[in-house]
């Protein structure tokens, strides 16, 4: 995809390169790509296979679209994890844009962020997702500085996504494979399971007092993903774990289980 030339940084002029839903290279100013569906589009580049390196990319099935998310790195499959649970979270892509711009010398710079998510209110998130806190060339904090004025120029957030705790991570791991609809089980189960959690109660006791485990046990693990089961993620998840029933007075999980993409990166 060309990268012609964009106006100076200190003008704020920065542009977008995308590929349509159809396929056709495009590049605009990055005031107009804002009202572009960047959730439904490929990616701009590909994910690097590295040989001898333990993690190659992959695919994550997303529960908020039903569709496939690539992912390049355990760091990115993490996020998407993180952001598919989030129930404000609408849309999700991987690397549907490119941004440019030209620094102070007058050289085209470039950065494709790894992650877009669309929240309800239409705005977005563009974020990378480094290993840990202290991770990233200097190229990479030079692009965030530029990434944050324009996304905040539109209204949106750019963000570093900070890995969540270990314990909380294995949690949503452990959740996510019961991510599918398919584990939430026959008419009637959510109710007999918001019954039985109406108060604090071991995961265990409450799932033996609705029935057979076998079928029990998928519906508890899916409704702790999607929410309307509550339990402390930042410890471990375990049959003597209290889950109640989501309340509606604001509060749910535990901040540290919580963390999304609009966490500060």
């Amino acid at each position: 995809m060309e990268q012609h030339a964009v106006n100076g940084w200190g003008g704020m002029d920065v542009e977008a390169a995308f590929a349509t839903a159809a396929g056709q290279a495009t590049q605009v100013p990055w005031d107009r790509a804002a009202s572009v569906r960047l959730e439904d589009l490929a990616p701009v580049s590909a994910f690097p296979v590295v040989p001898g390196r333990r993690w190659g990319p992959g695919w994550w099935w997303s529960a908020t679209t039903g569709r496939h998310v690539v992912h390049g790195s355990a760091a990115m499959r993490t996020q998407l994890m993180i952001l598919d649970r989030d129930p404000d979270v609408t849309g999700l892509s991987a690397r549907p844009v490119r941004l440019l711009w030209r620094d102070a010398d007058g050289r085209v710079r470039s950065w494709v962020p790894q992650l877009f998510a669309r929240y309800a209110d239409g705005t977005g998130l563009l974020a990378d997702c480094p290993s840990s806190p202290t991770s990233g060339t200097d190229r990479a904090q030079q692009a965030r500085v530029v990434l944050e004025a324009a996304c905040a120029r539109v209204g949106w957030t750019y963000r570093r996504l900070e890995p969540p705790p270990a314990v909380v991570a294995a949690n949503l791991r452990w959740l996510a494979g019961y991510r599918h609809p398919r584990n939430q089980g026959p008419p009637g189960l959510r109710a007999a399971l918001t019954e039985a959690f109406a108060g604090p109660r071991p995961l265990a006791d409450g799932a033996a007092a609705v029935g057979d485990p076998l079928q029990v046990l998928p519906a508890v693990y899916h409704a702790l993903w999607s929410g309307w089961l509550a339990a402390r993620l930042d410890e471990p998840l375990s049959e003597q774990a209290l889950l109640c029933a989501h309340r509606t007075d604001g509060e749910q999980d535990t901040p540290a289980a919580s963390a999304a993409g609009r966490n500060e990166g």
